[in-house]
């Protein structure tokens, strides 16, 4: 695949392969289900609003009349609903090709998850965590599978509290909580890509970031949403590194994309460059112990 100005036209039939798209109602996760459906693929929109979803699927399937899209149920928030994806996904399935854990929150009120995490860090890390890992003896089966992990820029301003991962005892900083959890996504990514090399290299697992893209998870910020206006740009844009991470056939274990102009807000996808935080191996190693512990979901 070239380097430069990558497009969806660069990806080649997906016919036969299988494909899980979380949090794809709107923005990026429903660009990414209308591409992947329009290559072919069996895309599965996993999303907590089946009335939404329902709706996105109808629409995908009215631009592609021979899309395969279906809709299945899944609340990341909640550990029960992530069991019963993967139980019934694997169950219904003999093969699973690409997971992008695209799903999130962001900046929004403090709350915590069904089972007691904070919301942001609950939903966009432990909820993706815990499918990743019930999902893993089916991507494993899968020659050439592979997990897309959706990061951000904002990772660069993450700085996990390990003694305080939900935030009880410190006043809550919705941005900064944001960022904890985009840097939990790509501790997560390094890691699970570590571990995987040493137990064959299967799945391949990746991460990408939009750059400044319009979403809908920007809802609970207004000075966003002003912002919008002069820098974000559009979602097909957007998606654009979510969909190489998923697809170049160059890419490596760890390998992380996003935009390649103005700061990494805008242009094609390439390869990038993740903070010096984000590579710190001590402290993505006790993420994974506490996610384990906390998820009871183990690799």
């Amino acid at each position: 695949m070239p380097t430069e100005n990558w497009s969806a036209d660069d990806i080649p039939d997906q016919n036969g392969r299988v494909m899980i798209v979380t949090g794809s109602t709107s923005g990026l996760g429903r660009e990414a289900a209308r591409v992947l459906a329009g290559k072919n693929a069996s895309v599965t929109i996993a999303a907590r609003n089946l009335e939404k979803a329902e709706g996105v699927a109808d629409a995908i399937r009215g631009e592609f009349n021979a899309a395969d899209i279906s809709v299945r149920e899944l609340d990341l928030s909640d550990l029960e609903s992530v069991a019963r994806f993967a139980e019934s996904f694997s169950r219904d399935k003999d093969r699973l090709d690409v997971l992008i854990n695209n799903a999130g929150i962001m900046m929004c009120p403090y709350s915590k998850t069904k089972d007691g995490f904070e919301i942001q860090f609950g939903t966009n890390h432990l909820g993706h965590f815990a499918l990743s890992g019930r999902l893993l003896p089916l991507l494993k089966s899968t020659e050439g599978s592979r997990i897309v992990n959706l990061a951000s820029i904002a990772h660069k301003g993450g700085n996990l509290d390990f003694s305080d991962l939900n935030w009880e005892k410190r006043k809550y900083r919705t941005m900064q909580a944001y960022g904890d959890s985009k840097l939990a996504n790509l501790y997560f990514t390094y890691e699970l890509a570590r571990k995987l090399d040493g137990d064959g290299g299967n799945p391949l697992v990746t991460a990408a970031h939009p750059g400044w893209t319009e979403t809908e998870l920007q809802r609970h910020s207004g000075l966003a949403g002003f912002l919008n206006r002069f820098f974000a740009q559009g979602v097909d844009m957007g998606t654009l590194p979510t969909l190489r991470a998923a697809m170049d056939d160059q890419a490596k274990p760890g390998d992380y994309f996003g935009p390649n102009r103005f700061f990494e807000m805008h242009g094609p996808p390439v390869k990038a460059k993740s903070n010096r935080r984000s590579h710190d191996v001590s402290a993505a190693r006790e993420l994974w112990k506490q996610s384990e512990e906390m998820t009871g979901v183990s690799f």
